[in-house]
């Protein structure tokens, strides 16, 4: 009797448990997979660590168009559940936050995540084993794309292609030697190979060295004391915001102030903020317009971030998850029907002529998972980035 008993109380929590589950949508992948009202996607940031000054207002950014398309109905009707964790800038750390958010959360797809090494890490287990694609990452390197993966999709122009824009840039100022200061990790070292090629492509007299900074230094004096040795015409800086800061406040402080180039994340508002005066000048590339335009999609992303993310500065860094975001909509809205793994993906093959207002036109197809290459120049005046011209494709690497 107690045998039968307790086997009944088993079965009739069971039930309950079912029903509750049912009810409140928890469950993860198959309670995501069967409900139509929701689409749930995930992503990882680095919050905590060196590097959340990039972490957190990017995925403020992204975090502020959600919550404006939430507010404005979803996506045909379907309500975003985006959910961010941090990894610290961790590659181990994101493996196990890739597992939680297929496995246990049941996300149709990673949108706007953070992180060339740590997204890598995660390939074969969420691209490859559980077919869920990766959108708009921040960050990757030519082997994503080249040839295209299965669910990979990208709107940010390569590294390598921005160190393609740099060389080309400096030597049409008129620079016959330049300098090129790099941190010293591997992603660094193999952007900054990339801009000797490409100067004296344009330039075949071109002279391009490198030299090598250890990562997160916080002495330049060193490195300054390097550089005018070295006698550039002008410099170009692969380093991080507050790296770039270091650096130019110490070469205007030793009068070894030289023109002074950098890639996208050398154009940020921690630059600014860090750097002060020793900015002025600085030119540099970026993935989007300056949140400083008076374009209507730059208002309305200026507006966003003022309602759903107070605190949080309308800055290069923001947009880049603001764009990730839209463009992710964009896209998902042309599905009819259920929005799961397979319909991100399909859809993104299809995808043409993805405007999002703030960044180039993206165009995507079977074979093309990058959805552009363009780029668009900016300068420091007057202590703010401003855009120069239209977005422009670098020329081709070789």
């Amino acid at each position: 009797m107690r045998r039968r008993t307790t086997r009944s109380l088993i079965a009739a929590l069971t039930a309950t448990l079912a029903v509750l589950a049912s009810a409140c949508d928890i469950g993860g992948p198959a309670a995501a997979a069967g409900n139509d009202k929701v689409i749930r996607i995930g992503a990882w940031y680095p919050l905590t660590g060196p590097l959340a000054s990039f972490g957190i207002p990017e995925r403020a950014g992204a975090d502020a168009y959600f919550k404006s398309v939430n507010a404005r109905g979803g996506i045909n009707g379907r309500k975003i559940d985006w959910i961010v964790k941090d990894n610290a800038n961790d590659p181990q750390q994101t493996v196990q936050i890739a597992r939680r958010l297929v496995d246990q959360e049941g996300v149709v797809a990673i949108v706007a995540a953070n992180g060339t090494s740590q997204s890598q890490a995660t390939f074969p287990f969420v691209l490859e084993q559980s077919k869920v694609p990766v959108i708009n990452t921040l960050g990757g390197d030519a082997s994503w794309y080249e040839p295209s993966r299965e669910g990979l999709f990208g709107l940010q122009t390569l590294y390598e292609d921005q160190a393609v824009a740099l060389g080309d840039w400096v030597t049409r100022d008129g620079a016959k030697k330049v300098l090129v200061v790099h941190s010293d990790p591997k992603a660094f070292v193999n952007v900054s190979k990339v801009v000797g090629p490409a100067a004296r492509k344009t330039d075949p007299e071109a002279q391009v060295e490198r030299l090598s900074v250890k990562y997160q230094t916080t002495d330049y004096s060193p490195v300054i004391r390097k550089v005018k040795a070295a006698r550039p015409d002008a410099v170009v800086l692969i380093l991080t915001a507050a790296e770039t800061a270091s650096y130019l406040k110490e070469a205007r402080l030793q009068g070894a102030s030289r023109p002074t180039y950098g890639y996208a994340p050398v154009a940020a508002q921690a630059t600014l903020t860090l750097g002060g005066k020793a900015t002025e000048g600085l030119k540099a590339l970026q993935l989007v317009k300056s949140p400083n335009d008076d374009d209507p999609a730059i208002q309305e992303f200026r507006t966003a971030m003022k309602k759903y993310e107070r605190g949080q500065p309308a800055d290069f860094i923001t947009l880049w998850g603001w764009e990730a975001a839209k463009a992710f909509v964009e896209v998902a809205k042309t599905i009819e029907g259920p929005v799961t793994s397979e319909s991100l993906t399909k859809a993104y093959q299809n995808a043409r002529h993805v405007d999002t207002g703030v960044g180039p036109v993206l165009d995507y197809g079977p074979d093309r998972h990058l959805g552009t290459r363009d780029l668009q120049k900016v300068v420091v005046k007057n202590g703010r980035w401003e855009s120069q011209g239209d977005f422009f494709t670098p020329p081709a690497r070789d």
